[in-house]
């Protein structure tokens, strides 16, 4: 079983999904919209393998940036200008995820999506408590960071403006693809809701994505990136196609 989460920093924008595997089909066993941290941490521990749609740490020369800063001890940096602020921005998996997608991930210490973060670094914390150990941010364990829209493109699926109450007939169409190129995906009565909110449809595709990972069959990070991916986070992409997700055993 599989349990995608499109976090929000608020329950109210919060999704799940929840995905049993057969060796042949998924069935959507549920699609929630307004989780809370207790349920959260609930669904991660009946789960197999989990996806959550957020960053999972902030990038470490901004971590030692805000410490230097807050100590009053900052460095003028050695090549100032845009190619430092950039490395405060984003992440080494964001930069990863650009090279193989061509998707600018959000930055989580310039964007609204730093709230998210916070709540995001509350609830794994919650998890490890819950767990009896802490929570690999590279990925390692059973939960893992994922991104839809990445996921989506790699998949051949449409990855854009599907976002938001203006966009419900680019949703509408987006579901029905998904639907057509994975007969095997049962979503059952929750398609409506899919469709109704980008929330639920983006928890569907990080559930597909922690199946990815079950298989063994997302991006890890390489040699050079483990260290930063141990404090910065990792973001899992699939490497097989969409047709092959029901195939075979699974594993975290």
């Amino acid at each position: 079983m599989t349990v995608g989460v499109d976090l929000s920093a608020q329950p109210a924008g919060t999704a799940t999904a929840t995905l049993l595997w057969d060796g042949e089909a998924a069935e959507v066993l549920d699609v929630v919209v307004g989780v809370t941290d207790s349920d959260l941490v609930a669904r991660v521990q009946d789960a197999d393998v989990v996806g959550i749609d957020c960053p999972f740490g902030w990038p470490a020369p901004f971590a030692r940036f805000v410490a230097e800063h807050g100590a009053r001890d900052i460095q003028a940096p050695p090549v100032p200008g845009l190619v430092w602020r950039d490395s405060l921005a984003y992440r080494a998996t964001d930069r990863h995820v650009r090279a193989l997608t061509g998707i600018v991930p959000l930055s989580v210490s310039t964007d609204r999506i730093g709230r998210t973060a916070m709540r995001c670094a509350d609830l794994l914390a919650q998890i490890a408590l819950a767990q009896g150990s802490s929570v690999d941010r590279g990925g390692a364990g059973k939960v893992a960071e994922v991104y839809p829209a990445a996921s989506l493109k790699l998949w051949g699926l449409p990855h854009r403006a599907y976002k938001g109450a203006k966009s419900s007939s680019a949703r509408h169409a987006l579901v029905d693809t998904l639907q057509q190129r994975a007969p095997w995906l049962r979503l059952g009565s929750f398609a409506a809701l899919c469709q109704d909110s980008d929330d639920a449809l983006d928890a569907v595709v990080a559930a597909l994505t922690a199946r990815a990972k079950a298989r063994h069959s997302t991006t890890r990070p390489p040699p050079e990136h483990q260290a930063a991916a141990a404090t910065e986070g990792w973001i899992h992409l699939p490497t097989c196609p969409l047709a092959d997700l029901p195939r075979g055993a699974a594993s975290n």
